[in-house]
């Protein structure tokens, strides 16, 4: 089935998901664009209107909560489906933020291609969601709960992923030190968007 309507927008910053996603949906006939984070995202989409919008969340930059928020804000792009997609953010609070944000689907990764084909096609055919946008100051204190939750998480899981790798032999710890590298560059990440959303939210008197 080939989509006339524009392309799926993928957007994701690890390459070798972002490629996978692409590739599985270019099968089944669907013109993919791709971005690798939430600002790449908003230049492609000034060129063209996507159909539909799949996005992970956490990515640098400009993540998938900020970038769903902008778009629901903006009249050209305020109808356009998004489909969320996360191996962070999979709590029930997490999926419920998305939800109120608009989203047509939350999916946790890894994400199986059927759940993902009949989200896209849904999201294609059914009815779109076109409720008002989020209030800016109900965004901003929603997202910073959903930041302090998971930055919470994050700390947890590199203090245990490094207790747990000072009992492993040497030759061990090669594998797991990317582990915790990556744990860690995400604790950042979200450390980062915490900071930058404090001061957003001192602007607005919060």
């Amino acid at each position: 089935m080939t989509i006339n309507t524009g392309p799926i927008l993928v957007v994701e910053d690890i390459s070798a998901v972002r490629e996978l996603v692409e590739v599985q949906l270019k099968m089944r006939g669907y013109r993919v664009q791709t971005a690798r984070d939430g600002q790449d995202a908003l230049r492609v989409m000034a060129a063209e209107r996507p159909a539909v919008i799949v996005t992970d969340i956490l990515m640098p930059r400009m993540d998938g909560f900020a970038l769903a928020h902008i778009v629901r804000l903006e009249p050209q792009t305020a109808g356009v489906p998004i489909i969320f997609m996360s191996a962070t953010y999979v709590t029930a609070e997490d999926e419920q933020f998305a939800l109120t944000l608009g989203a047509y689907r939350f999916l946790p990764k890894p994400v199986d291609s059927d759940e993902l084909f009949v989200a896209v096609a849904d999201a294609l055919t059914g009815q779109q969601r076109r409720g008002a946008p989020m209030p800016e100051k109900d965004f901003y204190m929603g997202y910073r709960e959903r930041l302090q939750n998971k930055l919470s998480q994050k700390a947890a899981q590199v203090a245990r992923s490094r207790q747990h790798m000072e009992n492993l032999l040497p030759d061990q710890r090669d594998t797991y030190q990317r582990l915790v590298a990556e744990a860690q560059g995400q604790y950042d990440e979200i450390e980062h968007e915490l900071t930058v959303l404090s001061s957003l939210l001192k602007e607005l008197g919060s």
